[in-house]
């Protein structure tokens, strides 16, 4: 089938000239230090608004003294839209295994590549490998509803001469056993070898139960299983999915019932296989850790629920956490209750602050219920489904903080035993506020957000006393690396520093080279770029530039694989693309 071309822009990168640089010394030790050289901000009208390119290098110090430098290339690898072996890449499927196509039978395409994990499976053949790629939103149906999002896997192959690769297949990944996949946002290859997504969307249960006909979960899976008889559930929806993959290419998928329900970002497993932390894309949100009772398994664990202890306020501000358990779960026990629970047999709520200070409710304030303060009580006996159902009310209700704004990616340096955590937006909720039911962050304002840096240390207590049973516990956080707000916009209209971050997303951080790799999601700059930034000399520089109005997404650090180097790197959403049009229809090629 000829291959289609469309306006929009690559799932996919690879700063491959940095292979030659990298691969060449195959000795171990023979690299001294990494140094990225920045580009400057787009200039002309056409990289504004049609390229993502790199203009920066890569400088590279052997330990003899000699250096390298080389300029680093943007790669594609494909497009939502490209036909790979008769296949089309950024489709999404229903719950029966076929493509979502329009009443002209052309399929419905994701212009919102997310998330990418490349990955080497035992048993594929020498330099072929798969890769997982999220596309976290898809254009609505012609009846309004909202289409499922998808992951796809695809065949790579690697020429192990030069490091260059090529996508020989496609296809979406079925989701059926696990109700779909709704809206995945970042993720990361496990040390197991297998995939964690997420999923961006934990839908209000409570307002779904007032009105479950006109609710978005029930539309949802309307749409999904092409059923206009069903009542959704929204205990189904945002969790954190798991895929696996054998060597013929065949997917198993599970959601983690018991690491929470809430609007996932990027979550990270720590060196011992079994600390997960995260933090969550809400407005506002908390910053969760889950210790796995087995290494390597993610199927039953205990959750817990940062706070806030403030200790400072300049450069992001600086606190220390304390942890308060949520609960011990099994993904078994939380998809039962899932089947059969409903809001209202878990919490007793009200909007009425009279009634709820009376009758001996709490007030909180999450992102559901429309982001305003609602009053809630525990019915006896269901903290366990409060804990791992209503995640962040619980957390709320027992004075964890939820009140950070748009916690996104996180990673870890393991030479340091220090994580990164992007912030996208200090602000809202991260500002004093005395009418607000809880207040514990009170930072100054600054829109551009920044990325911040957690310490650990082992064998902590809750705040209530007892053990955790980790090596991998946050015990303090600071701002490390702060956008900065323009009082007035610049000639090109940025009203944050273009020299400076700004509303980070997706972070990665590469152990070899000692550098933290920042995406941006801003409305702050016209164009967002991606950074790489030295832990130790404290440089920025900027590598990539994204079209107007597109978001920087889908980081993912390769930093050896098979003697090559790459950063993968996506963008979603360029505000020039518009809408897909001019595909071929998928006929009777179901997938």
């Amino acid at each position: 089938m000829k291959k289609v071309l469309v306006p929009v822009l690559a799932a996919t990168f690879t700063l491959s000239s940095f292979n030659a640089v990298m691969a060449a010394p195959k000795e171990p030790g023979k690299i001294k230090s990494v140094e990225f050289l920045g580009m400057d901000a787009p200039k002309t009208q056409q990289e504004k608004a049609e390229l993502m390119y790199s203009k920066a290098s890569v400088e590279v110090t052997y330990n003899d003294g000699t250096k390298k430098t080389v300029p680093l290339s943007y790669e594609t690898l494909f497009k939502p839209g490209d036909v790979i072996n008769g296949k089309i890449a950024g489709v999404t499927m229903n719950a029966n295994g076929q493509v979502m196509t329009k009443s002209n039978g052309t399929p419905y395409v994701s212009t919102a590549p997310d998330m990418n994990s490349l990955m080497k499976v035992p048993g594929l053949p020498e330099n072929t490998y798969y890769l997982i790629s999220h596309y976290e939103s898809m254009p609505k149906n012609e009846n309004g509803l909202e289409n499922p999002g998808t992951m796809s896997l695809s065949t790579v192959k690697m020429d192990p001469a030069t490091g260059e690769l090529t996508v020989v297949d496609v296809k979406p990944i079925d989701f059926s056993a696990v109700h779909g996949i709704w809206k995945p946002c970042a993720g990361l290859l496990t040390p197991w070898n297998t995939h964690l997504g997420s999923e961006e969307t934990d839908p209000d249960a409570r307002a779904h139960e007032k009105n479950p006909s006109a609710s978005a979960v029930t539309n949802f899976m309307k749409n999904y299983y092409n059923d206009p008889t069903i009542t959704g559930n929204p205990y189904y929806y945002g969790h954190v999915p798991e895929v696996t993959v054998d060597a013929k290419g065949a997917t198993k998928v599970v959601k983690h019932y018991s690491m929470g329900r809430m609007a996932f970002e990027r979550v990270k497993v720590m060196p011992d296989n079994r600390t997960v932390i995260y933090g969550i894309d809400s407005n506002p949100g908390g910053l969760f850790m889950y210790v796995a009772d087995k290494e390597k398994d993610l199927s039953a664990g205990t959750l817990y629920a940062a706070k806030w202890v403030q200790t400072g306020t300049e450069n992001g501000g600086s606190a220390d956490l304390e942890w308060i358990k949520l609960g011990h779960a099994t993904d078994k026990e939380i998809q039962k209750l899932a089947d059969t629970t409903k809001f209202s047999d878990i919490f007793d709520a009200t909007d009425d602050a009279v009634k709820g200070k009376a009758e001996g409710y709490k007030a909180i304030k999450t992102a559901a219920n429309g982001g305003k303060v609602e009053w809630v009580k525990v019915k006896p006996g269901m903290e366990t489904a409060a804990a791992f159902l209503e995640t962040h009310r619980y957390a709320a209700y027992l004075g964890a903080t939820v009140e950070f704004n748009k916690m996104e990616g996180l990673d870890f340096n393991e030479k340091d035993n220090k994580a990164y955590v992007a912030i996208s937006y200090q602000e809202k909720t991260m500002l004093a506020d005395p009418a607000a039911p809880a207040d514990d962050i009170q930072l100054p304002k600054i829109s551009a957000g920044g990325v911040y840096e957690l310490s650990f240390k082992p064998n902590r207590k809750t705040m209530g006393g007892e053990k955790i049973n980790s090596h991998y516990v946050p015990v303090s956080m600071t701002g490390t690396l702060m956008g900065e707000d323009l009082a007035t916009p610049d000639a090109d209209g940025n009203t944050a520093n273009v020299d400076k971050i700004a509303n980070p997303d997706n972070i990665v951080f590469s152990q070899d080279m000692r550098t933290l790799f920042i995406a941006e999601d801003s409305d702050k700059h016209e164009n967002n770029y991606t950074w790489a930034y030295n832990v130790d000399t404290k440089k920025l520089s900027r590598i990539l530039s994204v079209p107007g109005g597109g978001e920087s997404t889908g980081l993912q650090m390769v930093d050896n694989l098979d003697g090559h180097t790459y950063l993968m790197n996506s963008s979603q959403n360029p505000g020039y693309v518009g809408y897909i049009s001019g595909l071929p229809s998928m006929g009777e090629d179901k997938e």
